[in-house]
């Protein structure tokens, strides 16, 4: 069973995120500010830290720096804050994922999946060259097998393909022609709506909403890009 840390000086969102926890099957540890939180991984064995950055005694940033001293498993910051400085702070400070208040349960319940997914698979550095793997999206390029926070998925050729080449330049911006010249193998010639369409029905497939992609982004007027997560 993976255990969770959830660190909050609200006692009542720590409560709350408990409650989801646990239906999903997690194991849950409490801690109501940085101080608490250090010494509860000291403890236990924890698999991912949901980690407010505004508490009392220590935040949650510092509280993530301290962690990084030691510890590899995933952090999940939780912020009333929304600009984008914001979120680059906590990512800096050792933070894996950043969740704006107030948030959908859910969609933290699969940013949760997401990390401890990748850090069970990853967490010891043992990576196969056939497997890319971007946030809660697993590839493996020799089964041609694709999973969703571990749940697996079914692409048309043309879809896989374009995930595939998205993966393997994530954080690039590729144009419709460039994906698909590489997919298709054959010259680009007003493709940008073929594209379009496929770009539209793979974000049906692995996107918790598709109208605000996590994942596959549009670059107005440059093409589409693979987010890092």
């Amino acid at each position: 069973m993976y255990r969770v840390l959830v660190c909050d000086d609200d006692r009542a969102i720590v409560d709350s995120i408990e409650i989801y926890l646990k239906l999903e099957g997690y194991e849950v540890l409490k801690a109501y500010d940085g101080i608490e939180a250090l010494e509860a991984v000291k403890k236990e064995q924890i698999h991912c830290v949901i980690l407010d950055v505004m508490m009392p005694k220590l935040d949650g940033l510092m509280t993530a720096h301290k962690l990084r001293d030691t510890y590899n498993f995933p952090i999940i910051m939780l912020s009333a804050k929304s600009e984008d400085t914001d979120k680059i702070m906590g990512l800096d400070f050792g933070a894996d994922d950043y969740v704006t208040k107030p948030f959908n349960p859910l969609e933290l319940m699969a940013r949760v999946k997401s990390q401890i997914r990748r850090y069970a698979m990853l967490g010891s550095l043992q990576i196969k060259e056939n497997i890319l793997v971007t946030g809660g999206i697993t590839l493996d390029t020799d089964t041609k097998e694709v999973t969703v926070d571990g749940e697996p998925i079914k692409l048309t050729a043309r879809e896989y393909g374009i995930l595939e080449f998205m993966m393997k330049n994530t954080g690039k911006v590729l144009s419709s022609a460039q994906i698909y010249e590489a997919v298709w193998n054959e010259p680009a010639y007003s493709v940008e709506r073929t594209v379009t369409v496929h770009i539209k029905n793979i974000r049906s497939k692995i996107e918790i909403n598709p109208k605000d992609p996590q994942y596959l982004k549009v670059v107005y007027g440059l093409g589409y890009k693979m987010e890092k997560i």
